[in-house]
């Protein structure tokens, strides 16, 4: 058993950067002799056309697949960053020592489950501060990405030489601060609502192979609720649950986002939203005190609507009932509603012209009755 050998299936067996020290107290040999040993079999690997390649990061060494062949090796290799954690984990890189509240703050709630595997993975250190955490890259870090020191200004500067080189300070805001958004098409007035330009519009509920690969790079994926077990196997970001039934839950909506993603709502088009909801709200609810028909829901949908109106309900009340007539799990719903609710799939225009559309279902419908 040669010295070359020891050294070359340690380096084979770490799965990262092996210090020169290391490999001295393996081997029993000196520094000057080890160095030789490495040097020779890295001259080796190159010489013979070689997948696989051993690189210096300064008395530190790696042996690693050659750059041209990962993409091939990405069905075999261990599984990778996915795109929302890794530009958590350059937040931390680049702002380091940070905070891991002053993280979340950035990143959103969604920023936990990375945290957590990003510290499994080893990436990141965590130790007390205060009421808080204080997180920074460790040696792994550097050792995965090929720096040769695990040092934050070094970490810094080449962040910034990378960003600038694949696409400018656009490419930064992106990476250290920016998030990605992601809304299904139901929703996408919800984002004019609340004042957000930069998003993108998937299915993420039944997603195409090129929305899956989008969904992936989301930080945030704006979902109906009900639907976080659905969505979460395309998504890595953080997914915000809301609903729209009615004029509350648009409310609820847009304070959601407001809250989750202050940086990039427009504070001025959220507050004068929110009135023109309030205000739409006021008058639906004062048109209903004409009203003294009572009511008979035949869902959970419905009755919101009418408790919000707050009109009478009893057994036998007028029935109303959402339009779609059977469930999805095969239930007739409401069978000889004399009041047909839209539902979302029925109805166009935005969030607001939807909700309002199913109020004056159940008004008109009342007064019909009532004339």
């Amino acid at each position: 058993m040669s010295e070359l050998e020891i050294i070359e299936a340690a380096l084979f067996a770490a799965g990262r950067a092996v210090s020169l020290e290391k490999l001295m107290k393996i081997t029993g040999m000196p520094k000057k002799n080890v160095s030789l040993v490495v040097r020779e079999l890295m001259e080796a690997y190159s010489s013979r056309g070689s997948g696989i390649e051993i690189l210096d990061l300064g008395e530190r060494y790696v042996m690693q697949v050659k750059p041209e062949y990962s993409e091939l090796m990405r069905e075999v290799a261990p599984k990778e960053l996915s795109a929302p954690k890794l530009r958590t984990l350059s937040m931390v890189a680049y702002h380091q020592p940070l905070l891991q509240s002053n993280l979340i703050e950035m990143r959103g709630s969604g920023a936990y489950d990375h945290i957590k595997d990003l510290i499994e993975r080893g990436f990141v250190d965590s130790v007390p501060c205060g009421r808080s955490r204080q997180l920074s890259t460790t040696p792994l870090f550097a050792d995965y990405f090929g720096l040769k020191r695990n040092d934050p200004n070094a970490i810094k500067e080449k962040i910034i030489e990378l960003l600038k080189a694949q696409g400018g300070q656009s490419e930064i805001d992106l990476w250290i601060g920016k998030k990605i958004i992601a809304v299904t098409p139901m929703y996408e007035s919800l984002m004019k609502m609340c004042g957000i330009k930069d998003y993108f519009v998937a299915n993420a509920y039944c997603p195409s192979k090129e929305e899956i690969s989008r969904l992936l790079e989301a930080d945030v994926l704006v979902v109906t609720a009900g639907y976080l077990d659905a969505v979460k196997q395309h998504c890595d970001g953080e997914i915000l649950e809301v609903r729209s039934t009615t004029f509350d839950d648009l409310i609820e909506a847009v304070s959601l986002l407001a809250e989750e993603l202050p940086d990039e709502v427009n504070p001025k088009t959220v507050e004068k939203t929110l009135q023109k909801i309030r205000e739409t709200r006021e008058k639906y609810v004062s048109s209903a005190l004409l009203v003294e028909k009572k009511v008979k829901p035949a869902t959970e949908m419905v009755s919101k609507i009418v408790n919000d109106l707050n009109l009478r309900i009893s057994t036998d009340g007028v029935l109303a009932a959402p339009d779609y007539g059977t469930s999805g799990k095969g239930v007739t719903i409401g069978k000889g509603a004399k009041i047909l609710v839209p539902t979302h799939r029925t109805v166009e225009g935005d969030l607001l012209e939807r909700v309002c559309k199913k109020y004056d279902s159940i008004l008109e419908g009342l007064k019909n009755f009532e004339e």
